[in-house]
């Protein structure tokens, strides 16, 4: 009976058929390498039919502004607070800085986050701060798409200024951002949230800025922090979750929608100690994330067409090899990270887009630079 229900899962799943949460959390509980070669291959199978064989990437540069922050998550080795050793709070002239740098460089995108600085504020007030950000970047450099501020973000500029969050997305909006990281999902259940973010916004807000977002013309991307104490039924439910969204944008029309899936690897190794003891490891364990990504891919695929790995989290081997598990696009070359860096990650801070393509090559795959949205591609290169 049992391997009737694998068969039966899989077909529908070769089938381009929308799998149920339930048949997904069969599909990632499994152990036999044989049925996992099987997982593999109709995910690569659903990748060349849903995103095509070029693998994609984009040049861009991540700029984090600063890491004070006035949350504790238990998985972030990268908050500070203000005047403890190892605190940074970027100026409008270092921003711009790093920004020149980048286009100089060929970017296309700046992506920008921070911790929740309650000082960030001009005249008292939060949102006017965030707007400086934008218009530091969009007066000097407005060809740029700039990819910033994560639905904690959104709500704490909100919180902080009593105000709306449609009022504060439509704000950044008309300054000049461009799209929103679908980051700080973490994983979507309340439970496991409050083990490894308890100051987080809850699963819901999370649902309804990103919702928000999408109703209003900001397209975001989505990720799900994987690979801690969370569970095979946890994970599925987070994937569910954002297949929910989508559908949601889809069915009422709404002007923008998820362009990405990212699962990213937990890194425990500089990670406080309370949620390291509990993991049990520093880094992420690569056949559970290749697992993970493939069944994504089968969940998803219908829906978010895009999937990309972590090469930060995983090492540029690891996320070349998940190419071969479902995903169609290998990331941006950062420039600089310092997040998950900062967390005992190995797999480095910046990529040149040659190495990028060599990594595409290898696996014998055609490549070609995108835009931050997909809309837009260079000539595919063999």
């Amino acid at each position: 009976m049992f391997t009737q229900t694998i068969d039966t899962i899989l077909n529908r799943a070769d089938a381009q058929e929308d799998i149920s949460a339930a048949e997904a959390v069969v599909l990632l509980q499994q152990t036999d390498p044989a049925i996992i070669t099987i997982i593999r291959d109709i995910s690569d199978k659903l990748r060349h039919q849903q995103a095509g064989d070029t693998v994609t990437y984009v040049i861009n540069r991540n700029i984090n502004f600063t890491n004070i922050c006035e949350q504790h998550c238990n998985f972030c080795a990268f908050r500070r607070d203000e005047g403890e050793d190892g605190a940074f709070w970027l100026d409008t002239a270092q921003i711009l800085e790093k920004t020149t740098a980048a286009v100089q460089l060929g970017a296309t995108e700046i992506c920008m986050q921070g911790g929740l600085n309650p000082q960030a504020k001009v005249n008292g007030a939060s949102l006017p701060y965030y707007l400086k950000l934008i218009a530091t970047i969009k007066q000097t450099f407005p060809q740029l798409h700039l990819h910033a501020f994560s639905p904690q973000e959104i709500q704490f500029i909100a919180r902080q200024d009593h105000l709306r969050y449609d009022i504060v997305i439509a704000a950044l909006q008309e300054a000049g951002l461009d799209s929103m990281p679908g980051t700080a999902a973490e994983v979507l259940d309340d439970r496991v949230r409050q083990v490894i973010c308890p100051e987080k916004i809850n699963s819901a807000t999370w649902l309804e800025i990103i919702e928000t977002a999408h109703r209003l013309g900001v397209p975001t991307t989505s990720t799900m922090l994987c690979g801690h104490i969370e569970t095979p039924q946890q994970q599925i439910a987070h994937l569910e979750k954002l297949r929910s969204l989508q559908q949601t944008a889809i069915k009422n029309n709404y002007r923008s929608q998820i362009t990405e899936f990212i699962a990213l690897p937990f890194v425990g190794q500089e990670a406080p100690p309370s949620l390291r003891r509990r993991v049990g490891r520093d880094q992420p364990v690569l056949s559970d994330n290749l697992l993970l990504t493939a069944v994504a891919r089968i969940f998803l695929g219908n829906w978010i067409s895009n999937h990309q790995p972590s090469w930060v989290k995983l090492g540029l081997a690891g996320a070349t090899e998940a190419l071969k598990w479902g995903c169609n696009d290998i990331g941006g070359t950062l420039m600089e990270e310092h997040i998950t860096t900062m967390a005992g990650a190995t797999g480095g801070t910046c990529m040149e887009p040659e190495t990028l393509q060599q990594a595409i090559t290898s696996i014998g795959r055609p490549f070609r630079q995108r835009d931050t949205l997909y809309t837009h591609q260079s000539a595919v290169t063999c």
